[in-house]
């Protein structure tokens, strides 16, 4: 599909004129991604009330945020090309419209199934918006520090509005009822669909044509491959449908990635990933992004079923976690230019696993002064330093018709990432329970009442304090594979990205501009 080209807008390199304009402009970016991102974590306070109504289970709860991650990470890369054809702002507004009407069908749904499938839509929307804001920082701010503070802030909205969407969540559940976690979207994507065209300026529009085929596949793939680490975790690695889902999630794959070498404009330009920094930084992306998404879901509902923490009390209680990652966001945006990514994605990670590591001694006893915010401090520092530096090395350099992909192909890993994750969390968490649940079985049937040991029976739960061994047990062994993610981040910062000169110029705004494909010109010289 090709379409027209009307007179050319600002490149990447050439950036929009300086002053309130372009700060409003950022304002309405960061707005957008603030809402997208905070969507995936204000539902997250509000499980437990969401479980209740419609009927979920524990394990196939984390559908509720998986719906979500895996079509928004599925088909960020289609919306990233869509930005780069059509022209990113009108893109960007559609993508918020559709997100807008999402919203308000998950806030009426009635059944666990129209839940998930607003959701889905949801995800859709999110795919189409979120590249694009991210591209429109390449074409509205001038490479160099400007570029760089631009970056710094839309950083620390990505890796913050997790944890504002947790608070936000919990005064909404708190004070009026879960499905507002929904419908509050609808106001202020109005509001940003309103804005936009006053304060964005339309960029160029590339001609090109979409790769609905690559989309599908890997969207698809993706899903089996999620489906099948959750299906585990309820019915075992030997359960014919867990095999059966990963090996459709192969087939799937695999033809995906045919797809994609085969394509003359392909959804994932795989000469991207040629330049080992860009591929590292996506890797490194991720494996954090799964133990982010772990961090959130498991200490949610640690705080909320096992210390009785209100929706409130939960969203206050990560408000710390927003407020250091900002704080380490500020601190790397500042000094990226004179050290380079390097360093604070090597300290960034090992800081990440260290927090996670600490979180695997939450136990029954665990308090959030003595046991939990010193480690969730430790995590949140360390992952505001890499969301800046990580987002500064898979766009730097790329040539502005080329943007949308890499920004498309950096959220697509940290929501697949996040996906695939947290469904390998969820199942390293219903292995653990059912280990616990054996043990604390016996202890229960011999102190429980008639009327306990006919509900367990009828629901499979086991009460407090019983159930809450069980949920604490599932939980620490969560966080020691989430840390694992971690770690696993730390060695790719450390082997594999380099500090070049030519990145440094480019942080300091002294580089040439982009040449007109960088990303598969593999240049890895130090």
């Amino acid at each position: 599909m090709t379409s027209h080209t009307p007179t050319p807008e600002p490149t990447a390199g050439s950036g929009q004129r300086r002053g309130g304009g372009s700060g409003i402009a950022l304002l309405v970016i960061c707005s957008c991604q603030l809402m997208v991102v905070l969507d995936i974590t204000i539902v997250n306070i509000a499980l437990p009330n969401i479980q209740e109504a419609l009927g979920f289970s524990t394990e196939s709860l984390s559908w509720v945020i998986n719906a979500y991650t895996l079509t928004f990470g599925g088909l960020l890369l289609l919306g990233g090309r869509l930005g780069d054809i059509l022209g990113r702002r009108r893109v960007f507004i559609a993508g918020i419209l559709l997100f807008v009407l999402a919203s308000l069908l998950g806030g009426l749904a009635q059944e666990s199934w129209q839940l998930l499938a607003a959701r889905s839509l949801q995800g859709i929307g999110g795919a189409v918006a979120s590249p694009t804001a991210l591209a429109l920082i390449t074409t509205t701010f001038r490479e160099g520090p400007e570029r760089n503070r631009a970056f710094g802030v839309f950083a620390a909205v990505s890796a913050g509005g997790g944890a504002i969407g947790l608070l936000v969540g919990g005064m909404l559940v708190e004070w009026l009822d879960w499905r507002w976690v929904l419908f509050v979207n609808v106001p202020i994507g109005l509001a940003i669909a309103v804005a936009a065209p006053r304060f964005i300026r339309e960029s160029e529009r590339h001609p090109g044509h979409f790769d609905v085929l690559g989309a599908l596949t890997s969207t698809a793939g993706m899903v089996a491959l999620v489906y099948g680490f959750i299906r585990a975790s309820e019915d075992g690695w030997s359960d014919p449908l867990t095999i059966g889902a990963f090996g459709v999630a192969v087939v799937l794959l695999a033809v995906f990635l045919t797809i994609e070498r085969r394509s003359r404009q392909p959804i994932t330009p795989l000469p991207m990933f040629r330049d080992r920094n860009r591929a590292g930084a996506f890797g490194m992306m991720l494996s954090l992004a799964a133990a982010l998404f772990g961090m959130f879901f498991f200490l949610t509902l640690f705080v909320q079923n096992v210390l009785r923490f209100s929706p409130l009390q939960a969203g206050l209680a990560f408000l710390p976690v927003s407020a250091v990652i900002a704080v380490g966001a500020g601190i790397a945006s500042q000094l990226l230019p004179k050290y380079g990514p390097k360093p604070f994605m090597v300290a960034g990670a090992l800081l990440a696993a260290g927090g996670l590591s600490w979180l695997t001694l939450t136990d029954v006893h665990s308090t959030y002064l003595g046991s939990l915010i010193g480690p969730m401090l430790v995590f949140g520092f360390g992952m505001g330093f890499q969301f800046v530096s990580l987002t500064l090395m898979a766009v730097s350099g790329v040539a502005a018709h080329e943007s949308g992909a890499a920004s498309g192909i950096l959220n697509a890993t940290q929501q697949v990432g996040g996906s695939l994750g947290l469904s390998i969390l969820v199942t390293t968490f219903g292995t653990a329970s059912r280990n616990e649940a054996t043990d604390q079985i016996p202890a229960f049937l011999s102190q429980a009442s008639p009327a306990e040991q006919l509900q367990f029976r009828q629901t499979g739960q086991l009460p407090p304090p019983w159930g809450d061994e069980v949920l604490a047990s599932g939980v620490s062994s969560a966080f020691l594979v989430a840390a694992a993610f971690a770690i696993v981040a730390a060695l790719i910062a450390l082997l594999v990205i380099q500090v070049r000169a030519s990145d440094l110029q480019r942080l300091q705004g002294d580089g040439p501009d982009p040449a007109p494909s960088p990303a598969a010109s593999g240049d890895d010289t130090p």
